[in-house]
């Protein structure tokens, strides 16, 4: 029983003993030299401000956005209003000889298909032919009636019918 009682003294000595010990130290790798980044210099230079060209067509504050041509009922003359609206087209166009338009011809929903069709052909050729007066050449032009069968306002009543009582004007792309 005496070697079992050393026994146990023995290892509990070696026990705290151990526990008193101090840490192994493991090497270390040497750390990886970080490059200084240089500081942010003040920006000297002048901002200036790159305007994007903007397709007049397609600028909202340019005439050309607008591409409709409205009509009173039963009538197919331009009236007077839209005397700069056709005439800063026809400029375009015959600035432009690669452009070709269609000039859709639309009417409101009264009235037989084959008037309407007949109505809306004659409102085509007027704005075709003021374009024509005005130096656009004829062949980059073409005049199409749709007479009601391509309403741009779905209501029953006089404001509807003012808005499908149009031309449109509508550049092909090529």
């Amino acid at each position: 029983m005496r070697s079992t009682t050393m026994l146990s003294f023995a290892s509990a000595a070696v026990v705290l003993l151990s526990a008193c010990s101090s840490p192994v130290k493991v090497a270390e790798k040497p750390a990886t030299p970080v490059a200084e980044v240089p500081k942010a210099m003040p920006n000297t230079r002048s901002v200036e401000t790159v305007t994007a060209a903007v397709d007049p067509l397609n600028d909202p504050k340019n005439i050309l956005s607008k591409r409709s041509v409205y009509f009173d009922y039963d009538q197919y003359t331009v009236k007077p209003e839209y005397a700069n609206l056709v005439q800063a087209h026809s400029k375009y166009i015959a600035g432009n000889k690669t452009k070709k338009v269609l000039i859709q011809g639309n009417t409101d929903e009264r009235g037989g298909s084959e008037y309407n069709l007949a109505l809306g052909q004659k409102r085509a050729e007027a704005v075709r032919k003021a374009m024509v007066l005005l130096g656009t050449p004829d062949a980059q032009l073409e005049a199409v009636s749709y007479g009601k069968e391509k309403p741009k306002a779905m209501g029953h009543d006089e404001a509807a019918w003012a808005e499908n009582r149009r031309d449109d004007i509508v550049y092909l792309s090529k």
